[in-house]
């Protein structure tokens, strides 16, 4: 009996679905990625120690900081004021003010990239346009290999990566611990330079990890949960962060202690150079062909019969 084409199409249909769920069970295989080696932080890793309970909001670092990177101010808000409502391509390093609704309790808190130890920002980039510095474990845009994806803003658990919308050759905007300036001479970057009250601080995580655990032991019950965000979140930070208020309120979510990379690495090397799509399409068109030639086969032996050939 003739196939007709709503039946051809329905067929393809059918056949392709096993096909894109092999594809989709793919990109899910986050339990056997952790057979690959847990990764560390670097021997000299730098880093940032940020206790909100230090902070007065008064914003200096964001204005040391457009000054070392040499950002434009962003003054959108009212035209006079640096005060962007969040971080974005004019911003690296922003002051953030969480209240709650009756104006009872709040605090302050600083938002910049948190330079992981596996990035998940680095990871999710399929040129390699975000390194990580083998040494200090920095983690920087590297402007050649970038094509303009957004990949790395979509796999950052904290949505730090920003893109330029503006200009010719956009670019990815995040903070990158002033490394430019710091290669010039500088001894620390702009935000822990000019802090009045040393609410962040500059240096190795190893040492910024024992200061923040020091704190903790020295003041029982000040911060929340007497725990070290970055010290294990998202597989490690090399920014680490104290606060008296839950994270999740000042803008550090729980994420768990599982790097994003270390449940993606199939996923990440199928579409790495697009095999999974090239896969895909591959077997759509392996099986529309055989369909078409098992109708074309009926299509004779109807003519056969009838002397007429049916329609497709």
């Amino acid at each position: 009996m003739a196939m007709t084409r709503r039946e051809a199409f329905k067929n393809l249909a059918k056949g392709s679905l096993p096909i894109l769920a092999a594809g989709c069970v793919s990109t899910a295989l986050p339990e056997v990625a952790h057979a690959e080696e847990e990764k560390v932080a670097p021997k000299g890793a730098l880093g940032l120690l940020y206790d909100a309970t230090k902070c007065v909001g008064c914003k200096s670092c964001m204005v040391k900081c457009s000054e070392y990177n040499e950002l434009q101010p962003d003054t959108r808000t009212d035209g006079l004021h640096q005060a962007p409502p969040a971080l974005n391509y004019f911003t690296k390093n922003i002051i953030k003010l969480y209240r709650t609704a009756d104006g009872s309790d709040h605090s302050y808190f600083k938002q910049q990239c948190m330079h992981c130890i596996d990035p998940g920002c680095m990871n999710a980039c399929m040129f390699g346009g975000l390194r990580k510095d083998e040494e200090t474990g920095i983690v920087w845009w590297l402007g050649a290999k970038c094509v303009g994806c957004r990949y790395c803003e979509i796999a950052c658990p904290f949505h730090i990566p920003a893109f330029q919308w503006d200009g010719f050759n956009p670019k990815i905007v995040k903070c990158e611990l002033c490394r430019d300036h710091i290669a010039k001479g500088g001894k620390q970057p702009g935000c822990t330079e000019v802090c009045p009250t040393n609410a962040v601080i500059y240096g190795k995580r190893e040492d910024l990890l024992k200061e923040a655990k020091s704190r903790i032991a020295a003041n029982p019950g000040k911060y929340f949960q007497q725990k070290v965000y970055g010290e294990h979140d998202a597989g490690g930070t090399q920014v680490l962060y104290l606060s008296r208020v839950d994270f999740d309120k000042i803008g550090l979510p729980d994420v768990g202690e599982n790097s994003i990379p270390s449940g993606l690495k199939y996923s990440h090397m199928l579409y790495k150079w697009l095999a999974l799509p090239i896969a895909l399409y591959a077997g759509m068109v392996a099986f529309a062909g055989k369909n078409f030639k098992e109708h074309s086969h009926h299509l004779v032996e109807d003519q056969k019969k009838t002397g007429l050939r049916p329609q497709l």
